[in-house]
C-alpha cells in the first residue's frame, strides 16, 4: 500500500468534512446540525443508494452472479459474530459480547455510501447488486448473536421471542428503508424513474458530505464514552476489522472478478452497524451496554476503516 493511496483517500472532501466535524468537537465549537436535519439526511441517503441499487439490479442480466454474491455476503455476516462473541465473552460477558459481535457481523450502511464515494473517487465502479447484499448483511449476524446470547445467557433473552426480534430488526426504519427503496427501485418503470434523477443522484455527495460533518461530532463526543473498558475494546475496535477487511478482501477473489464488488465486500465485512442492531439489541440483550458496542462501532472502527482501512483493503484487492 502507497503512502500516496492513503493521501488521495485523505483528500477526499466527504472525509475530510468527517475530520471537519471531529475538529469542531476538539475546540469546543457550537457547531451543529439540527437533529431533524439529521434525520432527514440519513433518511435520503438510505433511499437514494436503496433505489438506485435497484434500478441498476432491474437490468442485471446474469442472475446467477447476484445469487451467489448474496450467498456469500449473507455467509460472511454469519460467520463473523461467532468468533467475535467468542474472543469477547471471557473479558466482556455475554450479553455485552453478543451485542458486540451482531454489531461487527453485521453492516453499516454509511460505511458502504463511503465505500462508494471511494472507488468514484478512484474511478472504478461496482455491480449495482452489491447494494442488494448490503441490505441482506445486515440480519444474519442479529440472528447468530441472539442465539449464542439464548444458549449462554437465557436470562437475558427469556422475555423476548426470536420472531419478535427479527421483526424488530426488520421494521427498524434504516433497514426499511433501505429494503423498500431497493424494491421500488427493482420495480418502477426506468423511464419514469429519470423525472427523480436529480434528487437521487446530483445532490448526493453533498448529502453525504453533510451528514459525515455531523458523524465526526457524534464521534468525538461518543469516543469518552467506553474508556472505562480500557485498551482491550479499543485494540478490538480496530484489530477485527481490520483482520475482516483483509481476509475478505484476499477470499473475495474466489467469488468474484471485479474489483469493485471485492472492495464491497471487503468493507462491509469491516464495518460495524451502530444503527440497526443498537436497536435489535436493546430487545435481545437488555443488559448490554450501549456505552460499550455503539461507540466502539461509530468512534474507533467507522473512522479507522475510511481513513486507514479502505486504503489497505484496496491495495490487497489490487496486490492479490
Amino acid at each position: 500500500m502507497s503512502f500516496e493511496l492513503i493521501l488521495s483517500n485523505l483528500s477526499n472532501p466527504t472525509l475530510l468534512f468527517f475530520l471537519f466535524g471531529i475538529l469542531a468537537v476538539i475546540i469546543k465549537s457550537d457547531l451543529e446540525i439540527p437533529q431533524q436535519s439529521v434525520k432527514f439526511i440519513s433518511i435520503y441517503l438510505l433511499f437514494s443508494i436503496g433505489f438506485k441499487g435497484g434500478q441498476e439490479l432491474q437490468h442485471s442480466e446474469n442472475k446467477g452472479e447476484v445469487i451467489s454474491a448474496i450467498l456469500f455476503g449473507i455467509t460472511i455476516a454469519a460467520i463473523i459474530p461467532i468468533y467475535c462473541f467468542f474472543i469477547l465473552r471471557k473479558r466482556l460477558g455475554v450479553s455485552n459480547a453478543g451485542a458486540i459481535a451482531a454489531s461487527y457481523g453485521s453492516v453499516s450502511a454509511i460505511t458502504f455510501i463511503t465505500g462508494v464515494s471511494f472507488l468514484e473517487f478512484h474511478a472504478e465502479t461496482f455491480n449495482s447488486h452489491m447494494v442488494a447484499v448490503m441490505a441482506m448483511m445486515e440480519l444474519p449476524a442479529i440472528i447468530v448473536a441472539f442465539i449464542l446470547i439464548s444458549l449462554y445467557e437465557e436470562a437475558a433473552t427469556k422475555t423476548q421471542s426470536f420472531g419478535s426480534i427479527i421483526r424488530h430488526s426488520i421494521t427498524n426504519g434504516s433497514v426499511l428503508m433501505l429494503l423498500g427503496s431497493l424494491i421500488i427501485g427493482l420495480v418502477a418503470d426506468s423511464k419514469q424513474a429519470e423525472g427523480i434523477k436529480p434528487f437521487t443522484t446530483d445532490i448526493f455527495k453533498g448529502f453525504l458530505a453533510l451528514f459525515l460533518l455531523e458523524v465526526g461530532m457524534v464521534t468525538a463526543k461518543r469516543f469518552a464514552a467506553f474508556r472505562a473498558y480500557g485498551l482491550y475494546a479499543f485494540l478490538f475496535g480496530i484489530i477485527a476489522p481490520l483482520f475482516n477487511g483483509c481476509i475478505v478482501a484476499y477470499i473475495s477473489k474466489f467469488m468474484v472478478d471485479q474489483p469493485g464488488d471485492r472492495f464491497i465486500f471487503a468493507i462491509l465485512a469491516a464495518s460495524a452497524s451502530y444503527i440497526a442492531v443498537p436497536a435489535a439489541m436493546r430487545l435481545a440483550a437488555p443488559k448490554a451496554d450501549p456505552g460499550l458496542y455503539i461507540p466502539m462501532a461509530i468512534g474507533v472502527t467507522f473512522p479507522f476503516n475510511i481513513t486507514v482501512g479502505m486504503p489497505i483493503y484496496h491495495a490487497i484487492i489490487h496486490q492479490f
